[in-house]
């Protein structure tokens, strides 16, 4: 069997594809560790507007080349674009596959639209959970990553951004990445702790700034909690494969990501959150929610286009700290 290479906008059941003996590719992740900029261009040059979230070109772009032989879009429970965005892969002769996180999680539904993927791939239920099974041997070691971040501060918030958001996919390879993360952690065990003075909780989609973390910690602080990114790494280790996609809180209500940052801020004792928000996507509404419920100093970025923090963004985390160091 021909080993194909699965595209996809966001986390979704990668247990099915990896047991289909095929390759999921998550396209934010080709988007943002290739010539970023570039990609956007293209799409531009094809006709996105440039008042469109850049990942939604971005993603477009990196499924035009990345040699992918489909794309899976997530059209519930993501970017209210997405349709449109399979729509114009469609247009270029890459066949698309549409996903659906039921809005309101139940369990019926979440297990109607694996089983519909199941049949997409050939692939049965026991199938899925025997891969699920290994995946979660190296989901198990970036919880222990995450608390050397957190409790030990052996790993800083920029190294566990990565690992964190390249578990989406594995970058296509477990096996690989297992080995790498091995050797991360091994080395990561003999450090001495990272110095801190402000322990922050990082809320949103991850950044399309370069520099956001490396800024931070210029500034003497460091992320603690990752949000999103750590949703990507299906922390919670449940058995069931419906539920571990009911309870990864990302395709649902912001009321559910509440919860689960509030819970995340007693733990890690955080002393400040920075929220990312992408220009021109429906999360910024969200974002409101988020800042009225929460009580520690909160500040709120906009990032659009993939470069380096600009001046007046670098100011506003300069002045936050200031405030709140």
């Amino acid at each position: 069997m021909t080993t194909k290479r699965i595209g996809f906008t966001t986390s979704l059941p990668i247990e099915v594809i990896y047991a289909s003996g095929n390759v999921p590719i998550d396209l934010n992740n080709i988007f943002l560790s290739h010539d970023s900029t570039a990609h956007i261009h293209e799409a531009e040059l094809k006709g996105f507007p440039r008042s469109l979230c850049s990942w939604i070109k971005g993603n477009f772009s990196a499924a035009l080349n990345s040699d992918l032989d489909e794309v899976i879009g997530i059209v519930q429970g993501d970017c209210s674009n997405s349709n449109s965005l399979l729509e114009m892969i469609k247009e270029e002769g890459i066949p698309v596959y549409r996903f659906s996180y039921p809005h309101n999680r139940e369990y019926s539904l979440m297990d109607r639209e694996i089983s519909r993927l199941e049949e997409h791939f050939s692939v049965s239920r026991k199938q899925s959970i025997e891969a699920k099974k290994w995946l979660d041997s190296i989901r198990k070691k970036l919880v222990e990553l995450d608390r050397l971040c957190f409790l030990e501060r052996r790993v800083s918030g920029k190294e566990n951004h990565l690992w964190l958001v390249n578990s989406s996919d594995f970058q296509g390879y477990p096996q690989r990445f297992e080995r790498e993360l091995d050797e991360f952690l091994y080395q990561a065990r003999q450090r001495e702790p990272l110095p801190t003075r402000l322990r922050l909780g990082y809320l949103g989609v991850p950044p399309i700034f370069r520099d956001l973390y490396d800024i931070i910690s210029g500034l003497g602080g460091d992320v603690i909690f990752n949000e999103v990114q750590r949703q990507f790494s299906m922390p919670y280790l449940v058995e069931d494969l419906v539920e571990q996609y009911l309870i990864y809180t990302y395709p649902y209500s912001v009321l559910g990501r509440l919860h689960d940052i509030q819970e995340q801020i007693q733990i890690r004792k955080l002393n400040g959150i920075i929220s990312y928000t992408q220009a021109f996507c429906h999360l910024q509404i969200d974002n409101l929610l988020l800042k009225k419920h929460i009580s520690l100093p909160f500040l709120n970025l906009e990032g659009d286009l993939p470069e380096e923090l600009d001046s007046r963004t670098i100011l506003r985390l300069e002045s936050f700290f200031e405030v709140h160091a």
